[in-house]
């Protein structure tokens, strides 16, 4: 048994399904495949609609609907769902351990209510084990949920197993999430479709693409769709400086005109945004305290600096555009690899509870698809109980292969093959 991970002599009768947080393709293909591998087992299985929403507002004398907060599950209602591109359980941002920072807060009554709500709301449904799909905000609650029941042994007790979710692909402890590779996908086919105008019409476009703290999906994207130079925040040290950026960018510009090509496509990542300088940075943020960088619009503030500088440069002026490619790719058809990931993931939770009797583990793969359980203590800082983040590393080969297919700028001809 891997260190660190609890194993719990629990009978699993009713498990409590629910999925938070941005949706992902291949949502479907999780909550089926978890779904049908209890239910084949005899086993209960309760989804609760819009992820903590309703759970955090539970209250004894205000019970939860059926059909309106939670579903019992059956094989009809999952089967034939995996390629659906909307969230059968639906999901919101709601954060029931959004004001704890510490373990002593767990532990708070003023901190802790919502928790607390949702351990009661389990309790009311005679919950065995939760399985919470979603990102590294959920993982969190999830990790709440967890270790209250070892500071308070009052609380209703119950299983706990998480399984990763996000298209940004920066989850620690798994090389890849499910909706990655479809987002990525989705994402290049856009990348190739203004590519195209962009050789018609002698253009240039900036792309911001989702990524808030990493560039998986900028690189994957941009790579599959051709872009004609790549940036993220794994490219910045520290402060990212968008004038001096652009700079670079229109001296691509220039040599993409000596080389007879008068248009590019450049794709940057959104988490630029919180590397600019003070007072530069989002102010607004989302029920987990995150920065709502969609309204910065890092990819215009480049296009706009970009005609800037280079009409100062040249004294004529150019037109640069720009566009956001997001919330389109979190719903998009997910492809093949997604759903098998996505399905061994969702019976990996049956596997991890039923045959293992694991709790406080996240499902993670390796190899072949083949499962493994990792602690939450590996993915969680034990002092701020925040998140580990996977971050491209500059000496990787996968970046390594990002420059290599980027626009070079060569200093001879082609040597041709005669």
């Amino acid at each position: 048994m891997h260190p660190g991970v609890r194993v719990v002599a629990r009978e699993i009768r009713r498990v409590g399904l629910l999925f938070s947080g941005g949706p992902a393709p291949a949502a479907n293909a999780v909550i089926s495949a978890a779904a049908l591998s209890f239910l084949n087992s005899g086993i209960c299985v309760i989804g609760y609609l819009d992820g903590y929403e309703n759970l955090e507002r539970y209250a004894p004398e205000v019970p939860l609907r059926e059909g309106e907060d939670w579903l019992c599950l059956t094989r009809d209602l999952v089967s034939g769902i995996r390629s659906r591109k909307d969230i059968i359980l639906r999901t919101s941002r709601a954060n029931p351990g959004k004001v704890v920072g510490s373990l002593a807060d767990l532990a708070d009554p003023e901190k802790n209510a919502k928790l607390r709500a949702v351990h009661a709301a389990l309790g009311a449904h005679n919950i065995d084990a939760l399985i919470s799909i979603g990102g590294d905000d959920t993982l969190k609650t999830a990790n709440y949920l967890y270790k209250m029941q070892e500071l308070m042994p009052e609380l209703h007790r119950f299983s706990v197993v998480h399984l990763p979710k996000t298209i940004d692909n920066d989850y620690y402890g798994i090389d890849w999430t499910f909706g990655f590779t479809s987002a990525a996908n989705f994402a290049a086919k856009e990348i190739r479709n203004i590519g195209a105008d962009a050789r018609s019409t002698k253009a240039w476009y900036v792309l911001e693409i989702m990524g808030r703290k990493a560039g998986w999906l900028t690189y994957a994207a941009g790579m599959a769709g051709e872009a004609t130079r790549l940036l993220s925040v794994e490219d910045c040290k520290d402060v990212f400086d968008c004038d001096a950026v652009a700079e670079e960018f229109v001296d691509l510009m220039f040599a993409r005109a000596d080389d007879g090509r008068q248009y590019g496509v450049i794709c940057v990542a959104e988490g630029l945004a919180e590397l600019l300088p003070d007072g530069q940075r989002p102010e607004a943020v989302d029920e987990h305290g995150n920065s709502l960088l969609g309204s910065v619009q890092i990819g215009e503030h480049l296009a706009r600096a970009m005609e800037r500088i280079h009409e100062r440069r040249t004294g004529r002026k150019v037109k640069v555009r720009s566009k956001q490619i997001g919330y389109e790719t979190r719903c998009a058809e997910p492809g093949a690899f997604d759903i098998m990931l996505g399905s061994q993931l969702g019976a990996g939770a049956f596997r991890a509870l039923v045959e293992e009797g694991l709790s406080g583990v996240m499902v993670s793969v390796e190899g072949q698809l083949d499962l493994k359980y990792v602690p939450f203590g590996e993915l969680i800082d034990p002092e701020t109980l925040k998140t580990r983040i996977r971050f491209i590393h500059c000496d990787s080969d996968f970046y390594r292969l990002a420059r290599m297919l980027e626009y070079q700028q060569l200093e001879h001809t082609d040597p041709g093959c005669g």
